[in-house]
């Protein structure tokens, strides 16, 4: 496995390698010893999700608010996903700067999204099948979003917007300039 830190360090992605041969493919997807040696701190994973979306689904931005705050290992399965990590730590040298990744089943990579960054992605292709880990519960208490159109944000999700579809809550989320967050750039947030 290769992990790679994006423009904002924190964000890793993980390029797995694929044994394959005319039966198929083989592809060791998650090994905790290296996982957190790459990210630098002890993560524990306590569920897995997946979710299946057509052509210009939208889901995001999403976060949630310590105590709940949520790391997520994601990927695709079937499909292809344009994957955006926003920095929402207030005091970051990065803050309201995101990373923009494209995961598909024939590239196999993974994105770690860690604490203090709201996450969202688009699907590209006809259907995509999508899953992740997650370290901490939902706690609809703490359940947040941004906008995934904020013009402070300027995301390119490589879809028109009159093609997007979107649930009625994330066409309800907050202005970045609205944020709180409640992620402080000097908090280790895994301790």
């Amino acid at each position: 496995m290769k992990f790679i830190a994006q423009t904002i360090p924190e964000i890793i992605l993980i390029q797995p390698k694929v044994h394959g041969d005319t039966r198929g493919y083989f592809v060791e997807t998650f090994r905790q010893d290296l996982f957190e040696q790459a990210v630098g701190h002890p993560v524990s994973f306590v569920q897995d999700n997946e979710s299946k979306s057509s052509y210009g689904v939208l889901r995001g931005l999403h976060y949630q608010l310590p105590p709940y705050a949520q790391s997520k290992l994601v990927r695709v399965i079937t499909g292809s996903v344009l994957d955006i990590a926003v920095d929402i730590r207030i005091g970051s040298p990065t803050f309201g700067q995101h990373v923009a990744v494209e995961l598909s089943e024939e590239n196999k990579h993974q994105v770690f999204v860690p604490r203090g960054f709201a996450h969202g992605f688009v699907v590209l292709s006809e259907t995509a099948t999508f899953a992740y880990k997650v370290d901490n519960y939902y706690s609809p208490e703490c359940d947040r979003g941004l906008a995934f159109d904020d013009k402070q944000l300027n995301i390119d999700w490589k879809i028109d917007k009159s093609k997007l579809q979107l649930s009625k809550k994330d066409t309800q989320q907050v202005a970045f300039a609205e944020l709180k967050s409640g992620f402080d750039y000097q908090t280790n947030y895994y301790a």
